[in-house]
């Protein structure tokens, strides 16, 4: 009889590989690539920082949110091995949307823990920000309105017993930092004040990460637009809310982009010696609620991270790095007090003072998170990855944290439903 679980092996993170998070199309090093450049890209890139090559790789994982409406293909992961010359080996594509990148993680652990390969390649790609010339090249793309999208939306949730909710995304992005208002007694303005905290300190980030998808902060924003500030930028009609408490600089920026990582055995990473830190994959915790559930990512977060803590024996007053999937900016400040990164009702303060940016005492999301490094969909949970890999090792340049991490918390939500709570640490 084969046991799995408690008896399986260590597995670490010994390579990464993020391309550029833009619009393809705008940004001169990625024009004219399609999800099969990107995806190699990023795999080749993670290949060669492991000190491999593609032969080495025994199998492979490929993620896509959505990959018929954005990548015109219902089998990704067939059509992409020979861009980084890994053709013939086994390999599965999986769709858990803006989950999709924690998930790759998981995957690629759980197939070198229980001994079935030793080193996996793992990545997702997402060209979010332009649409497929349907019967054309993978690299021909263009332009589309939210229209085209929106419809896509409501298939997230169950509509033979739910509720689809008409895709009421105004509901479920402010539900769960409406509840923590009213718990601590703050006002409307506090949360204001909190989320316009946070734009800066991420924007801030942003703009000093070669990978980023912007190289403007909001201070210049605001004098382009003949203002004193960035707080008067962000409080202005010109960054409106659009929901309850969520202005237009607290929603995803979509973009085009693609991640990779390599996994291998812990004891087989210090037999090689590698120049930099492998990371060890500590473990995973998983929750999911169908899209319609009340309050699901609050559920989700609190069940997961308790998972993860439990199995993991790690309290999370070890963790040093907080990464969290931020579409919407609440969930920064929410998810963080639940995962136990920042004391409850105490991380909206934190976001004000400017102690979560990459040079806070409390860093969450250095890269600049969702709304600022971009979006691209199930890519964007592997480049949370490759960031917390890079501020482990030291090599995240300049937003590298003030004190190097040994211990990061990455908080994968998406889809409405799926959560992934995983804890990462440098190898001794």
């Amino acid at each position: 009889m084969v046991k799995l679980g408690k008896d399986m092996r260590s597995v670490s993170i010994v390579g990464v590989g993020c391309t550029p998070f833009k619009n393809f199309e705008d940004h001169p090093e990625t024009r004219g690539m399609s999800e099969g450049d990107a995806f190699g890209y990023a795999a080749l890139e993670a290949i060669a920082d492991a000190g491999l090559e593609p032969r080495d790789i025994q199998y492979f994982y490929h993620g896509a949110a959505n990959p018929f409406m954005i990548g015109d293909s219902l089998t990704p992961n067939m059509q992409v091995a020979d861009w980084f010359g890994v053709r013939g080996i086994g390999s599965v594509h999986h769709s858990e949307a803006c989950c999709t990148g924690y998930v790759a993680l998981q995957e690629a652990v759980m197939a070198v823990a229980s001994g079935t390969y030793d080193i996996v390649l793992s990545g997702a790609v997402d060209l979010a920000a332009s649409l497929p010339v349907v019967g054309a090249p993978g690299c021909y793309r263009r332009d589309f309105p939210l229209e085209e999208m929106l419809p896509s939306i409501p298939m997230v949730y169950d509509r033979a017993y739910g509720r689809p909710l008409d895709s009421a995304f105004g509901i479920s992005f402010d539900n769960w930092i409406n509840d923590y208002r009213w718990t601590y007694d703050l006002t409307a303005e506090n949360i204001d004040d909190a989320l316009n905290g946070l734009s800066k300190s991420l924007r801030r980030a942003a703009v000093k990460n070669p990978l980023a998808f912007y190289d403007v902060d909001f201070d210049q924003v605001a004098l382009a637009n003949n203002m004193a500030s960035a707080d008067e930028f962000l409080t202005s009609m010109m960054n409106p809310k659009v929901t309850q408490y969520l202005r237009v600089t607290g929603f995803e920026t979509k973009c085009d982009g693609a991640a990779a990582i390599v996994v291998m055995p812990t004891e087989m990473a210090k037999a090689r010696g590698y120049d930099h830190m492998p990371v060890e994959v500590l473990g995973t915790g998983s929750a999911a609620f169908e899209g319609s559930t009340l309050a699901n990512e609050y559920h989700g977060t609190k069940n997961a991270a308790a998972e993860v803590y439990e199995l993991t024996g790690v309290s999370p007053d070890e963790v040093d790095l907080f990464m969290c999937n931020d579409f919407f900016l609440a969930s920064e400040i929410v998810a963080a007090e639940e995962c136990g990164f920042i004391p409850r009702g105490e991380a909206w303060k934190y976001a004000i003072e400017g102690r979560t940016a990459y040079d806070g005492d409390k860093p969450i999301n250095p890269h600049g998170g969702r709304c600022n490094f971009g979006h691209a969909h199930g890519a964007s949970g592997v480049a949370d990855v490759y960031e917390a890999v890079k501020q482990i090792r030291g090599e995240a340049g300049a937003t590298q944290v003030k004190v190097n991490p040994k211990t990061a918390f990455l908080r994968g939500f998406g889809g409405g439903q799926n959560v992934r709570a995983q804890i990462i640490r440098a190898i001794d």
